[in-house]
């Protein structure tokens, strides 16, 4: 007698959400639990148990709460990335970036409370401050060129750094801001970008004199007593 073949498993679900992987159920858990507690009072052990899986597992995708983090700004990135309006590219360079930083904020919506949170803790914690700064120039390089405008070399540096700026003090709205439509924040940003304009030159002549290899060794060796003497770090978040 031929054998029967095997029943076929069920077509998924027209529409259903695809699965979450290890790795985003990771970034979801500690983004939930930062939304309630500090990041330095986070444990490992209560990540893995919210994600349901295993500390060697929490191991094998992240070697520290600063990487889930790091990971989580990288998704934000992404998400931005793919929503480029070919439409804004005849806009000039403040349209674009206003509407790049928008989008930002938009996605940056359900997560308001794990990024007032982070804000705080950085206040209080100076090589936190430091380590989100670097985050926040590195994102914000992303987010420029995402708006057209050049973000590198030595000059680009210094505008990622402005932009890292401005983006943290706009956040500083966002985070109070309770209208759905982010009316307060679309206001703070447009201030932003107004003085960040106004920069835009000056930032422009400084580094057309100032030799390149200041910016790239004054600039980091320099980055703790510039932290400290500009309040960097009670605005520096890279989200």
């Amino acid at each position: 007698m031929a054998q029967m073949p095997p029943p076929s498993s069920p077509d998924p679900v027209a529409g259903a959400p695809a699965p979450a992987s290890q790795r985003d159920r990771i970034i979801a858990a500690f983004m939930t639990i930062l939304a309630a507690r500090p990041i330095e009072d986070i444990g490992y052990a209560e990540i893995a148990a919210r994600a349901e899986i295993s500390l060697s597992e929490l191991r094998g995708e992240f070697g520290s709460k600063l990487a889930i983090l790091a990971a989580f700004i990288k998704d934000v990135d992404r998400k931005v990335l793919d929503g480029i309006d070919i439409d804004m590219a005849s806009e000039p360079a403040r349209e674009r970036l206003f509407d790049v930083l928008m989008r930002r904020i938009e996605i940056l919506a359900p997560h308001k409370n794990a990024i007032r949170s982070l804000m705080r803790s950085a206040q209080t914690d100076p090589c936190l401050a430091v380590a989100l700064n670097g985050m926040a120039v590195q994102t914000q390089r992303w987010m420029l060129t995402a708006a057209d405008i050049d973000a590198s070399g030595s000059r680009g540096m210094v505008r990622a750094q402005g932009t890292a700026l401005l983006f943290a003090r706009v956040l500083q709205t966002f985070v109070r801001d309770d209208d759905p439509g982010h009316a307060r924040t679309m206001a703070a940003l447009d201030r932003q970008l107004s003085r960040g304009e106004r920069m835009a030159g000056v930032l422009d002549q400084l580094c057309r004199f100032v030799p390149s290899r200041f910016l790239s060794r004054g600039w980091r060796s320099r980055r703790d007593r510039d932290m400290r003497d500009t309040g960097l770090g009670d605005d520096a978040v890279p989200v």
